[in-house]
């Protein structure tokens, strides 16, 4: 017998980085592949999915513009527009693997995706599609997190899942720390109190707003999108109570 989901509609928000694999720069397809098939699995429970995806894999805002000097703002607008490539990359996955799936933007570009209209996508998302979040929220200055972030409340979302390259969220930086430890549940206030860095303040500021919980987990793990669904305990769950 299969495991009643714990949610009915949820927001999935998957990194740029994570669509790598082992590549350097890009789109892995079987990495693309491999969350089709996790996409499918929660679709079949009945589960309804929006999706936002991140652009680091092709091109970072924020670093372009630290780095060489770029005007912020237009480094903010190339990232979204790589957004934009991984979401119509994730839609042909999606497909191939037999999810009727739509991508919408927060940037006109009507030849490649669908403008985003809140009320078109809850009825794409009611009709059992899968629907892609492209282009942030269309603003320079704020992240693929608050535009994830932002999407969840809008669409009726029960859960935020991030899904990363990291399995949880941790008291200190597991990549220089070698005593780091996993934290399974975290309020809100204490992420956004020690600073850590797992979403940006204004995702997580947005998310406490509304009573949206988030769960950050590891994408590499097999089934791990499943059984957050399901409500198992995978990665770490931020709520207001701190508990799951």
């Amino acid at each position: 017998m299969t495991p009643t989901p714990r949610y009915s509609r949820i927001l999935l928000k998957l990194s740029g980085e994570a669509l790598l694999g082992d590549q350097q720069y890009g789109v892995d397809p079987k990495v693309l592949s491999f969350v089709a098939e996790q996409v499918k699995s929660v679709r079949a429970l009945g589960v309804e999915i929006g999706i936002v995806v991140g652009g680091g894999n092709i091109f970072r805002g924020m670093t372009a513009s630290s780095a060489t000097g770029m005007e912020r703002a237009t480094a903010d607008h190339i990232g979204m527009l790589a957004t934009v490539m991984n979401g119509l990359a994730l839609q042909d996955g999606l497909e191939r693997a037999g999810v009727e799936t739509r991508v919408m933007t927060a940037i006109e570009m009507n030849e490649v995706a669908e403008p985003y209209i809140r009320r078109r996508a809850i009825r794409h998302i009611e009709k059992g599609r899968v629907v892609v979040f492209v282009a942030g929220t269309g603003n320079p200055y704020f992240t693929t997190d608050t535009a994830a972030a932002l999407r969840a409340v809008e669409i009726g979302a029960q859960v935020m899942l991030k899904a990363t390259k990291v399995d949880g969220v941790y008291d200190k930086d597991p990549h220089v720390h070698a005593d780091a430890v996993r934290i399974p549940a975290i309020s809100y206030g204490r992420v956004l109190v020690e600073g850590l860095k797992v979403l940006d303040a204004a995702a997580v500021s947005l998310c406490m707003e509304n009573d949206l919980p988030i769960v950050v987990f590891d994408l590499d793990t097999h089934e791990n999108v499943l059984k957050a669904v399901r409500g198992e305990e995978v990665g770490t769950m931020i709520s207001k109570e701190g508990t799951r």
